[in-house]
């Protein structure tokens, strides 16, 4: 009789355990990334000439970082150094184009998949199109809708999308995709499931083209000043097969466009973040927003009248802070700090690892990302020795930080140029001729930095 009662009482104290454990052992995982959004184009990043009240709400019940880096500085190659956790002088893909990932390449879908993961991207994928290596199903993905390629991804209205590889039809005149890719996140959120879940969600604001729906157009029309961007060939077919070689389609007032996307995708982002709260699943879900690159100047958009660089140098294509240096805020209730702002430095190759860790799940070997995971709690968090990039689209092109010292290289065998982002933080004092050691070290650095690629040689 005393057995069954001790095994009785173990038996309760091991269900009792169970129901006390904490919820967040497994998290559902929400990596959110922007397309082309600069460091200062949210309100709690310094933006002053609009808010953000969505994501700035994210900011504080949770943990905002100041020196979060893109994968490039350009769409294609940030977006495969976040899935695969390789940087750009190792991944497969290093430059803008219709370039797949290849079989070999496992993506942190993939990961979290084989762990018992349900999955979803949703928006824009752009690393392989249907019939090819990288096709989203097999790169870790149970269901995808939006856009495959990056061309296409230029329509902010358009007459077809993609869901699980097959073409559906939209409206050309009324679907804009971004509400669609929100409408999306929502099912998948909902979906009766028992599983942990990981959503990749790319809207494509604020990238070029700039059009928004006139609900939030209407209300800061006519608050900036404005200089059309004209393109009529473009306009010529508003109606009918979507062409996208004709290029962004017109906008006559850019400013109060790019402004209404930004802030039509905070609404959304903030409705997402209710369903979340609403299912009751905040502390057992991770949610990160992020952008692929620095801002750009495309289709009518003006980053130097928002300061969408957020003081700092350069915009999208270049290798300077401007280019790559993004916003990055991540939100667990209970696990992330509530209100922080960190200055640990990390960038778009260490979130494989780092979701990976939080969900139980094996990394590949030899990538160049590290486990972020204690900078996430707001513990002590170790760092890289060097963090690098390469972009090619302008000659070979090369930066490098280490610690407070960033360097960049504009072409080949040029002289590094030197900065300390402490005390020069906007990159305006080049130290290289006084720094001789400092440039000595990363150059011995640069010599290891790079795998050769036929596809991206040093030109």
């Amino acid at each position: 009789m005393k057995t069954k009662t001790l095994i009785i009482l173990v038996l309760a104290a091991a269900a009792l355990a169970l129901m006390q454990a904490p919820r967040a052992a497994r998290p559902n995982i929400i990596v959110i990334q922007a397309d082309d959004l600069g460091y200062g184009d949210l309100s709690a990043y310094g933006q002053a000439q609009f808010q953000t009240p969505s994501l700035d709400r994210l900011a504080r019940e949770g943990t905002r970082f100041t020196h979060y880096y893109a994968g490039s500085t350009v769409c294609a190659p940030s977006r495969c150094a976040l899935m695969t956790g390789y940087h750009t002088g190792h991944a497969w893909i290093r430059g803008n184009g219709e370039i797949p990932l290849r079989e070999q390449d496992v993506t942190m879908a993939m990961a979290l998949r084989e762990a018992g993961y349900r999955t979803a991207v949703v928006g824009k994928w752009g690393l392989g199109r249907p019939g090819t290596a990288g096709q989203t199903d097999r790169k870790g993905f149970d269901y995808a809708f939006g856009f495959l390629d990056h061309r296409h991804a230029h329509r902010q209205f358009t007459d077809h999308l993609y869901r699980n590889n097959e073409r559906v039809a939209t409206d050309v005149a009324h679907d804009y995709v971004n509400d669609l890719f929100t409408r999306e996140a929502a099912a998948f959120i909902e979906k009766d499931d028992a599983r942990p879940f990981f959503l990749y969600l790319n809207y494509t604001v604020p990238h070029a083209e700039l059009r928004v729906p006139d609900d939030s157009l209407a209300p800061v029309r006519g608050k900036y000043p404005e200089t059309p961007y004209v393109n009529a060939t473009a306009d010529a077919k508003l109606t009918g097969p979507d062409d996208t070689s004709l290029g962004y389609r017109s906008q006559p007032t850019p400013k109060a466009a790019f402004v209404a996307m930004i802030t039509r995708m905070d609404r959304d982002i903030g409705r997402l973040a209710d369903l979340v709260h609403t299912r009751g699943l905040d502390d057992r879900t991770l949610i990160m927003f992020i952008s692929d690159n620095g801002p750009h100047q495309e289709g009518g958009a003006e980053p130097a009248f928002f300061k969408s660089s957020g003081g700092l140098r350069g915009i999208k294509r270049d290798l300077y802070e401007g280019g790559i240096r993004v916003p990055m805020i991540a939100r667990w209730t209970g696990v992330v700090p509530a209100g922080r702002v960190s200055a640990h430095v990390w960038a778009h190759w260490d979130v494989f690892p780092t979701v990976a860790e939080l969900a139980g799940a094996k990394v590949p070997s030899g990538i160049d990302g590290m486990s972020m995971a204690h900078a996430l709690r707001g513990e002590a968090q170790p760092g890289h020795d060097f963090l690098y990039w390469e972009f090619h689209e302008r000659g070979f092109q090369q930066a490098v930080r280490m610690g407070a010292w960033k360097a960049v290289r504009l072409k080949k065998d040029a002289p590094l140029e030197l900065y300390n982002l402490e005390s020069d933080p906007f990159e305006q004092h080049n130290l290289a001729l006084t720094q001789t050691e400092v440039v000595a070290q990363i150059e011995q650095y640069l010599r290891t930095a790079r795998t050769e690629s036929a596809q991206w040689p040093i030109k």
